[in-house]
C-alpha cells in the first residue's frame, strides 16, 4: 500500500464529519482500494480497571463507532469511488487495536509448483487454513511480519525508480 497524496487525504478529510477522529485520517491505497484508517478516543474506565475490561471497553468502542457511522461511511465511500475508480475500505484505531471493517477480497492467479502447492496442502491437512487460498494468505501475512524492514526497503526503491522513470523521455 501507498500513503495518499495530500489532495485525496484532505478531499477525505473535508468529507469526514468533525469529531469522528481525533487527528487526521491516514489514508492509503493500492490498485484496487483506499483504505481509510482513523483514530478513535481509549474509553476511559478509571485507573482500577483491569486488562480485561479495557480491551471489552476498546471493543464495544470500535463497534459502535462502527455502527453509528455506517451510513455516513457508506456515502462518502459511494462519492469516492465515483472520484478515485477505487472502492474504500474503513478502519479505526483505538488504544493499540485497530480493526479494518470493509476490506475487499481480491482474488489473485499465481502458479504454483508442486512443492509449493505442497506447502499449501500441508497448512490446509494441519488446519492452519481451511482451503489453499487461506493458506497462501496466511503465508503472505508471515513473510509481511517478518520481512517488513526489507519490504519497506523495497518500497522505498520502488518510489525512486518511478521518480526515475518520470523524468526519463516521453515515449
Amino acid at each position: 500500500m501507498e500513503t495518499a497524496s495530500a489532495k485525496t487525504v484532505g478531499w477525505f478529510a473535508g468529507r469526514l464529519p468533525d469529531g469522528w477522529f481525533s487527528g487526521p485520517p491516514e489514508v492509503s491505497y493500492d490498485r484496487d482500494e483506499i483504505l481509510v484508517l482513523g483514530t478513535i478516543p481509549a474509553p476511559d474506565l478509571g485507573a482500577g480497571a483491569d486488562e480485561d475490561a479495557k480491551a471489552a471497553a476498546v471493543q464495544s468502542r470500535i463497534e459502535a463507532f462502527r455502527e453509528d457511522t455506517r451510513a455516513q461511511r457508506m456515502a462518502i465511500a459511494d462519492a469516492a469511488e465515483a472520484r478515485f475508480d477505487r472502492k474504500v475500505a474503513w478502519g479505526v484505531a483505538c488504544d493499540g487495536v485497530q480493526v479494518v471493517f470493509t476490506s475487499l477480497s481480491v482474488p489473485v492467479m499465481t502458479r504454483l509448483r508442486m512443492s509449493e502447492r505442497g506447502v499449501l496442502d500441508t497448512l490446509v491437512d494441519a488446519s492452519v487454513a481451511r482451503s489453499r487460498s487461506d493458506a497462501l494468505a496466511w503465508c503472505v501475512r508471515l513473510v509481511g511480519q517478518h520481512q517488513d524492514e526489507w519490504i519497506g526497503k523495497l518500497r522505498d526503491a520502488l518510489v525512486e525508480v518511478n521518480k526515475v522513470r518520470a523524468e526519463g523521455p516521453a515515449s
